[in-house]
């Protein structure tokens, strides 16, 4: 069918952009059936009908007789007038659930036989138009379907754009709570070094810190599993005691040097008499 290869060679697809021989319900006793609706952007249909017959153009076509056929053109041309005054009663733009444009498209299948109607009486495009319907051939059809194609190309395309710009607009509102949160952990991390070096002054820093006081331990003898850091250590005894600081690591006095220290002097040894 003439048709269905032109349908094909437009690039749009069948279920998708166009469907073929719809039955569309017109009242409890008639259905009507549309040979192709078109599917534009918009919410927009074009109905395509091919119901136009060429019998007497094929006798034109093969008679060899004059006569004949200028009475087979004529006819031809009656058919061509005729198909249109019924296409326009159809009025296939006012059918339940169709959101037709204003105008069909009838198609004549044969090139030729559309070029010779239209050749011999030109005023049948206008009379067309005047009946909402637009002549068209193989070729004129062809080319409407094509640009019909192009404005879904189009209209895919910006629908991605769409589509594009609403998941770049999700992405940059993620991105922007993200760094909303990292402001907040930056925040609370510098609070949190705040309270380091706090903890951390009260520990090992000033006259009577902790890690100065239990060192001083240490200087009098308690014996420990492990030390603390050295370097905390020194840093914190010299800020404790920093006269303590130089004898930390100095030995313990025995217990002569330590009462030399005190101050008491030895008592000397007693005479005894020797015994007679």
């Amino acid at each position: 069918m003439v048709l269905s290869r032109v349908l094909e060679a437009s690039g749009l697809r069948e279920g998708y952009e166009y469907q073929t021989q719809v039955s569309v319900q017109v009242d409890t006793n008639s259905r009507m059936q549309p040979d192709v609706i078109v599917r534009l952007p918009q919410n927009k249909d074009v109905v395509i009908d091919a119901k136009m017959t060429l019998v007497a153009y094929e006798r034109y076509f093969n008679s060899q007789d004059d006569t004949e056929r200028e009475i087979a053109l004529n006819e031809h041309i009656a058919s061509v007038r005729g198909h249109i005054r019924l296409l326009g009663r159809k009025d296939y733009q006012q059918l339940p659930g169709l959101r037709s444009l204003d105008y069909v498209l009838m198609f004549i299948p044969v090139e030729p036989a559309f070029l010779l109607a239209i050749d011999r009486e030109p005023e049948l495009i206008s009379e067309a138009l005047k009946h909402n319907i637009m002549l068209v051939s193989p070729t004129t059809l062809l080319v409407a379907l094509r640009t019909i194609s192009n404005l879904w190309r189009y209209e895919h395309q910006s629908q991605n754009a769409k589509r594009i710009a609403d998941r770049a607009a999700k992405l940059y509102d993620k991105l922007r709570l993200f760094v909303d949160d990292m402001e907040s952990i930056g925040q609370s991390l510098e609070k949190a070094q705040g309270s380091y070096r706090l903890a951390m002054n009260k520990l090992a820093q000033g006259r009577g810190n902790l890690v100065g006081q239990v060192e001083s331990f240490r200087a009098l003898g308690v014996e420990v599993k492990r030390p603390i850091s050295p370097t905390l250590a020194e840093q914190a005894i010299s800020e404790h005691e920093p006269e303590a600081a130089d004898t930390l690591d100095e030995p313990l006095a025995d217990d002569e040097n330590t009462l030399q220290l005190s101050g008491s002097d030895p008592q000397p040894e007693e005479n005894f008499p020797a015994r007679k």
